[in-house]
C-alpha cells in the first residue's frame, strides 16, 4: 500500500509561535488536506462551509481557528461547537484542551444530554470561554438562562448531516439564533444534502467552501469479503483476528442479540474484548471506549447506532460480522480504519442471505469486491493479540483540579515508570483514566494507590 505525500507545516500558517510549539509537542507536524484547506480561509475570519469526514483532522482545523479568535479580556463564552453525540462533543473537548496547552488558563467545557444538569450549572456559573456539546442540551441551557451567548464571536457546526438525521434541526436553527449576527460560522459535513445547503443559507455569511470528494485514496483500505454459513460466522470472526493478527479492531453486528453472542466467544477464548450497545449507561459506555481508545482492549463489538460519533486513532481493522443492506452504511463502516496516513483492513463475513446486499456495495462502488476463501484463513505466529496496554480510572477529576501532568509527574515521580511506559491519560469532571503498558500495570496501580496525586491520596481501581 502507498503512501500519501505530507501535507504543508502548520509553521505556514499565521499562528503565535507557543501555538506552533505545542503543536510540535503533540506530535502535529504536517496538516492533513482538510486542515491545509481551510485553515488559511478560517484564520483569515472567513466563514466556512467544508466537506470533511470522521478522522480527517477536522476537530484541530476548528480548534486552532476557536483559539486564534479568544480575546483575553473576555471572561464570557466566545467559542460554541454543536456535535451530534456526547461521545464526539467529549473527544472534541479533550482535544481543544490539548490544543489549548499553549494559553494559559483557558476553560473549555462539555455539555451533553445524559449527564446530570447541576454540576453542569455550577460550573457554567464560572463561566468558559469554550463550550462543546450536544444540540438538545445545549439548547436547554440557553432556555434556562445559565448558556449566555452574547460575548461568542465563533460557532462550528461539527458533522452537521448526523445532527440533522438525528433530529436536531429546530435545536440548531434556536441555537444559531441565539448567537450574535457578527460572529465566524464554522460548519462540518460529510455530505451535502439539500438539508445543509438550507441551514448554510441562513446561517453563513458568503462561506467559503471546501470540499474534499475523497475520503481515502483506494489503496488506503484493503477490502476482503468472505462466505460464510451462518453457524459457523461467529467463529469466523475469531478466524480472521488470529490470521491478520490487527492490535485494534472494531466488529460491526446488526443486532444487539449478535453482539452479546460474539463478545461471549471471543472473551471465552481468551480475547480482551468489549461490546457496545444500546443497554449500556453513560457511565459503561464511556468505559468501553475510553479502554478502546487507548488501545486498553484488542476487540470493540458494536452496533452502527452505538458506534455513532466514534472516532479512534490507529485503528488497524474492520470486520463486518453482519453485512448492512445500506451501502452507504458500509461505506461509513470500513471508513473508522485507514485513517489520515495509516492503513487498514476492512473485513467482510457474507451469509447466504446477504448476497445482494454485496451487489449494492458494488453497485455504489463502482468496482467489483474482492473475494477469499475462509478455507485459506491460517493462525499467524506473531506477537500476541493481548492489547499493550491497561486502564486504571482514579476517582478524581476536574473538579479536584487534577491534571494530566499531575497524574504523569506522579507515575514517572516516585512511582519510579518511564514517561514512555505511560499512554493516554484523560481527565473528565469526576474520574482520571490513564493507559499503562500492560506489564506495569499491577504494580503502576499499588504504587499511585499507596502514594499521592496533586498532594493527596486517591482511590485507584483497574479496568480490564
Amino acid at each position: 500500500m502507498s503512501q500519501a505525500p505530507p501535507g504543508p507545516a502548520f509553521s505556514q500558517l499565521a499562528l503565535p509561535p507557543a501555538t506552533l510549539a505545542n503543536l510540535q509537542r503533540l506530535g502535529y507536524h504536517a496538516m492533513t488536506p482538510i486542515q491545509a484547506q481551510s485553515l488559511p480561509v478560517a484564520l483569515a475570519g472567513h466563514d466556512l462551509l467544508a466537506q470533511a469526514k470522521t478522522g480527517s483532522g477536522k476537530t484541530a482545523a476548528f480548534a486552532l481557528v476557536l483559539l486564534a479568535n479568544l480575546k483575553p479580556g473576555i471572561q464570557g463564552i466566545q467559542g460554541l461547537v454543536l456535535c451530534p453525540t456526547r461521545e464526539l462533543a467529549e473527544q472534541v473537548g479533550q482535544e481543544i484542551r490539548r490544543l489549548a496547552r499553549a494559553e494559559e488558563h483557558i476553560k473549555v467545557l462539555t455539555l451533553c444530554g445524559g449527564a446530570p444538569i447541576r454540576p453542569q450549572l455550577a460550573s457554567l456559573a464560572h463561566s468558559a470561554h469554550i463550550v462543546v456539546g450536544t444540540p438538545g442540551r445545549l439548547l436547554d441551557h440557553v432556555t434556562r438562562g445559565s448558556l449566555v451567548l452574547h460575548d461568542l464571536n465563533t460557532l462550528v457546526l461539527d458533522e452537521a448531516d448526523r445532527m440533522l438525521d438525528m433530529g436536531f434541526h429546530d435545536d440548531i436553527v434556536r441555537l444559531a439564533q441565539a448567537c450574535p449576527p457578527a460572529r465566524q460560522t464554522l460548519l462540518y459535513s460529510a455530505t451535502f444534502p439539500e438539508r445543509i445547503a438550507e441551514l448554510a443559507r441562513r446561517f453563513l455569511r458568503a462561506p467559503r467552501e471546501v470540499k474534499l470528494l475523497e475520503q481515502h485514496a483506494p489503496t488506503k483500505i484493503r477490502q476482503v469479503f468472505y462466505q460464510v454459513e451462518e453457524s459457523e460466522r461467529l467463529d469466523a470472526v475469531a478466524r480472521l483476528l488470529e490470521h491478520y493478527r490487527p492490535q485494534s479492531t472494531l466488529a460491526f453486528c446488526n443486532t444487539k442479540q449478535q453482539c452479546r453472542e460474539l463478545l461471549a466467544l471471543l472473551q471465552q477464548r481468551g480475547y480482551v474484548a468489549l461490546a457496545l450497545h444500546g443497554e449500556l449507561d453513560q457511565r459503561e459506555r464511556d468505559q468501553v471506549l475510553i479502554q478502546f481508545d487507548n488501545r486498553s482492549c484488542s476487540v470493540l463489538v458494536a452496533t452502527d447506532v452505538a458506534a455513532r460519533g466514534l472516532d479512534i486513532a490507529e485503528l488497524e481493522a474492520v470486520i463486518n460480522v453482519d453485512i448492512t443492506p445500506d451501502p452507504e452504511v458500509h461505506v461509513h463502516r470500513i471508513g473508522r480504519t485507514g485513517r489520515v496516513d495509516a492503513e487498514g483492513w476492512a473485513l467482510s463475513l457474507v451469509g447466504p442471505r446477504e448476497s445482494g446486499y454485496v451487489g449494492r456495495i458494488e453497485a455504489a462502488a463502482g468496482t467489483p469486491c474482492e473475494w477469499q476463501q475462509l478455507g485459506a484463513l491460517k493462525p499467524a505466529r506473531r506477537a500476541s493479540l493481548a492489547p499493550p496496554m491497561a486502564t486504571l480510572q482514579i476517582l478524581g477529576g476536574r473538579k479536584e483540579k487534577i491534571r494530566a501532568g499531575d497524574v504523569l509527574g506522579a507515575l514517572t515521580g516516585t512511582a519510579g515508570f518511564r514517561a514512555a511506559q505511560v499512554g493516554k491519560i484523560q481527565v473528565n469532571a469526576y474520574a482520571t483514566y490513564v493507559a499503562v503498558e500492560r506489564a506495569i500495570a499491577d504494580e503502576a496501580l499499588r504504587k499511585l494507590s499507596s502514594g499521592k496525586v496533586k498532594g493527596k491520596t486517591v482511590r485507584v481501581h483497574r479496568l480490564k
